[in-house]
């Protein structure tokens, strides 16, 4: 049996600001197992990010708990690429602010991006790669340090549909290969569905869990799982559950 490597124990957070308190979940509970890629799903301003920022570590529950084994990466909406530095050192950029920049560990982040299409591009600029290509380049950066679980908000939103496709299938099979625990954040049902092997929908705010689902495809790669019969019965349910 696998290991638990995220769990929400019944999780409140309260937002306090000048004008009051704004309750952001409730009740929150569920929990990750080492090597599971879930996607949540909820409606918009449920708190999905803020979320992530508990799973990060980046705030602290007002009641309830968040256990998490082992360090994260979040990748973000965009791939938030210093201009000025090449993709190496872009890459890198982790592993200096860490201070585990060392040789051995420098050589294994190359290697990474070499391994996935990034030989050739490792002395360009951000602004010379397509959006597919710095978006690959930002989760290498992410997987360089060598996180337990990866945290992803929405990385594909800022591209266009048909780059979001082949970035989509490209992440994928990535994480997968890295045999990484993933939790994806997500507003495209779509997206949930070709990814994910357990699907979360949350609540409208202060967001809880309402339902989860294990997809079962027994079949990771993205785009035949869009061709699969079962994606539009999982798509029509899931939107009902959202629309509820």
């Amino acid at each position: 049996m696998k290991e638990k490597i995220l769990t929400f124990d019944n999780v409140k957070l309260i937002y306090h600001t000048v004008r009051g308190e704004t309750v952001a979940t409730e009740g929150l509970s569920f929990e990750i197992s080492e090597g599971e890629f879930v996607a949540m799903i909820g409606p918009s301003g449920c708190g999905k990010s803020t979320l992530l920022s508990l799973a990060a570590g980046l705030l602290k529950p007002s009641e309830g708990t968040v256990t998490r084994r082992g360090s994260v990466g979040y990748m973000l909406q965009r791939d938030e690429l210093f201009p000025w530095r090449t993709i190496e050192k872009n890459i890198l950029l982790p592993l200096e602010i860490q201070k585990k920049l060392t040789s051995e560990a420098r050589e294994e982040a190359k290697k990474l991006a070499e391994k996935y299409g990034l030989k050739e591009f490792l002395g360009s600029y951000p602004a010379e790669l397509s959006g597919g290509m710095r978006q690959r380049a930002a989760l290498i950066r992410t997987l360089a340090p060598g996180p337990d679980i990866l945290l992803l908000d929405e990385p594909f939103s800022a591209l266009d549909y048909q780059t979001r496709l082949n970035v989509t299938q490209d992440v994928a099979g990535i994480i997968r290969r890295e045999h990484k625990t993933a939790l994806l954040i997500t507003h495209d049902i779509s997206e949930a569905i070709s990814l994910a092997d357990r699907v979360i929908v949350l609540t409208g705010r202060p967001a809880r869990v309402a339902h989860t689902h294990s997809l079962g495809f027994g079949e990771d790669d993205p785009l035949k799982r869009r061709e699969n019969r079962q994606f539009s019965v999982w798509f029509e349910l899931l939107w009902k559950e959202l629309n509820a």
